[in-house]
């Protein structure tokens, strides 16, 4: 197991470089897809949420499949023509060879915007990964399908079908301060960079680990906190509250860890179905969430959770990351920037941690910080 998440962290972290501050977003794929489950991306269009599914699917060499759904989009586009050739035999049945029944990861854009003879036909994908349509009976391999749209339905039809997803993604546009590294992320990715691979094998063989581990210990836990959202007004339906423990067991597993602890708990707050009940669950769990870590799932358990571990192993990774890449250029603006990088990493380091609860290896990162920044 452990080889196994070895290789899917390294691919994760070629996957995520050069999508700046999309790292949460391609780990939490990475999540659902060993949990078996479908992600709901909000955000704005021109964020890069399908190019982060994209880049799950060629990492996994995973037979994948896009659309941008509309008004008038009809379900051949998606599930394929009908065969005329049976047709004329008095059979209706569905041509998919290319289509969303033969993927095995799929990213569908705008998907509230489906007609109700998609959205049908998508449940049972979805659900059951069986496509039905006329005569058509066929078993998908779907590991996971990505939906994004701009913002969540207010219709209570499209809020159930939005229910079927039981990780909810939210994006915002990239802050002014790291524009630079947007502009060289993008540049980078019009270059179509290689990506480090992981099978989907590894993929299945996480899954089926993660429907084998022992919950018993967790239960209470994800119980208690369950109550203690609902009594400040965060209800997750019955579905999603029994659905959080394939999240809570995938976590785990890809930490490393065969049986899940209290440090695997932050999935629930991506079972939480707006933003704002998500941003009032991870402050309510506070305590709660302070135990997370994750190896491998570092941005997704951080972003979930805000929780100090996480945070420290975060900073530690990129600290460690810009000490090894001193300039060698010589060029002053070169090692300027690389000045300006690592004093960026000692404020936010000052800035989180108070000095008697600052993790030993953190602490000798900041060290050697200073001591690159005073010799310099």
């Amino acid at each position: 197991m452990q080889d196994s998440v070895s290789i899917l962290r390294e691919a994760l972290n070629s996957v995520s470089r050069g999508l700046v501050e999309r790292e949460a977003l391609v780990e939490t794929v990475a999540l659902a897809a060993v949990a078996g489950e479908h992600v709901l991306v909000i955000g704005p269009p021109g964020t890069a949420k399908s190019e982060a599914v994209r880049r799950v699917a060629r990492a996994t060499g995973g037979v994948y499949f896009e659309y941008l759904l509309g008004r008038f989009t009809e379900p051949s586009e998606i599930f394929g023509p009908i065969d005329l050739r049976k047709l004329k035999e008095g059979t209706v049945e569905t041509e998919t060879f290319g289509m969303l029944p033969e993927a095995e990861i799929a990213f569908l854009d705008e998907i509230f915007l489906g007609s109700t003879a998609i959205l049908n036909t998508l449940l049972g994908i979805l659900n059951e990964r069986v496509f039905r349509r006329g005569h058509t009976r066929q078993t998908c391999p779907l590991r996971l399908c990505v939906g994004a749209a701009n913002s969540l339905p207010h219709d209570e039809s499209l809020a159930a079908f939005a229910d079927r997803f039981l990780v909810r993604a939210f994006v915002d546009p990239i802050p002014d301060p790291r524009l630079e590294e947007l502009l060289e992320g993008g540049w980078q990715t019009l270059q179509d960079v290689a990506l480090q691979k992981a099978s989907l094998g590894i993929l299945d063989e996480l899954a089926t680990k993660a429907l084998q581990v022992d919950l018993t210990r967790m239960r209470p836990v994800l119980a208690h906190a369950l109550r203690v959202l609902r009594s400040n007004g965060i209800t997750l339906t019955d579905r999603r509250a029994v659905k959080v423990q394939k999240l809570i067991a995938a976590a785990g597993i890809l930490a490393g860890r065969a049986t899940p602890t209290e440090a695997d708990l932050w999935p629930l707050v991506l079972a939480v179905p707006t933003k704002d009940e998500q941003t009032l669950a991870r402050e309510i769990l506070r305590e709660m969430l302070a135990v997370t870590e994750n190896a491998t799932l570092t941005a997704a358990a951080e972003e979930a959770s805000n929780g100090p571990l996480v945070r420290a192993a975060r900073i530690i990774k990129l600290g460690s990351e810009i000490l090894t890449g001193r300039p060698t250029t010589g060029v002053p603006a070169d090692f300027e920037a690389w000045q300006l990088k690592l004093e960026g990493v000692a404020r936010e380091i000052d800035a989180g941690f108070a000095p008697e609860m600052m993790p030993d290896e953190l602490a000798q990162l900041r060290k050697k910080i200073v001591d690159a920044l005073q010799k310099d």
